[in-house]
């Protein structure tokens, strides 16, 4: 139920970026997302390299906190 929820909330989302005109650019670099990116991920709020970019931050964090 919680992983539809949050879905849910994602698809709300992505639903008001597309109204607002946000849709399809990355909410930290602005730069375009990609089709081949918003087709694997309609709700995804950014660009590859940006994205690769903070899951190597999180890893790099919970490493630190861990260790």
């Amino acid at each position: 139920m919680a992983r539809q929820e949050a879905l849910l909330g994602k698809i709300r989302g992505a639903l008001r970026r597309l109204e607002n005109g946000d849709y399809g650019y990355c909410k930290i670099s602005g730069e375009p997302i990609g089709l081949p990116r918003l087709l694997a991920r309609p709700t995804t709020e950014y660009c590859a390299e940006v994205k690769a970019r903070l899951e190597q931050n999180e890893r790099h964090y919970a490493h630190q906190r861990i260790g």
